[in-house]
């Protein structure tokens, strides 16, 4: 009787011990979701500061080529190109 009393203690110990591992196991789980939730925004504001410095970039270049005093055809090309590209992005945004 001894031995299966010794049995059943040894079986309920390993299941404390399995449930608080299940615990702490559960809290990192949960710290871990929370900061792929963190890494994910930072990704997202990175890439929209991307976008805006790619923008910025584009007009820098542009008013550079006005300031070399380029062919009005071509400024006026490049001009239409970009009014193309944000109305492509404006579609892009409303769907």
């Amino acid at each position: 009787m001894e031995s299966a009393e010794t049995l059943i203690a040894g079986i309920e110990y390993k299941v404390r011990k399995l449930i608080g591992q299940t615990g702490i196991l559960q809290e990192e789980n949960s710290r871990l979701s929370n900061e792929v939730n963190l890494l994910k925004s930072e990704i997202g504001m990175l890439e929209a500061r991307v976008s805006e410095l790619q923008e910025k970039q584009k007009i820098l270049k542009l008013a550079k080529s006005l300031n070399k005093e380029e062919k009005r055809t071509e400024v006026k090309l490049k001009i239409n190109e970009l009014v193309r590209e944000i109305d492509h992005c404006i579609g892009l945004l409303n769907k």
